[in-house]
């Protein structure tokens, strides 16, 4: 069965994949940043994957300015919010990628299907 539209935009596409691997040097960010590595196993660190900002559950979008490399550890912390660290690390990955994309906008991230419409508005 083919995959819609919005499903296919909330996932990273392979070009998108690489785009962020490059930037992030393969290497997960809050690893980088030493944050909260003491609880991690090595195992947990070593399996890496591609985090979204704002969640697929949320309309996220699959694009390099929606994502970052998270290994198994941080990711599963973040997601679960099992630490309660979940709004913190939000924080530091807004802030990781602003850093990265000076025009950056939380607003940009999220799918919308009438958004071409909401352009023309403007214009």
């Amino acid at each position: 069965m083919k995959k819609s539209k919005q499903s296919r935009a909330r996932e990273f596409s392979p070009l998108e994949r690489q785009k962020i691997e490059l930037r992030d040097r393969g290497k997960c960010i809050f690893c980088e940043l030493g944050y909260c590595t003491s609880d991690g196993n090595w195992f947990g660190k070593e399996i890496k994957s591609i985090m979204h900002y704002i969640p697929r559950a949320k309309n996220g979008l699959g694009i390099e300015q929606n994502g970052a490399i998270g290994c198994q550890y941080h990711h599963e912390m973040m997601d679960n919010g099992n630490k309660g660290n979940r709004e913190e690390m939000l924080g530091i990955f807004r802030e990781y990628l602003k850093s990265k994309y000076p025009d950056w906008n939380e607003k940009d991230l999220i799918y919308d299907k009438w958004r071409f419409l909401k352009e023309e508005e403007t214009c």
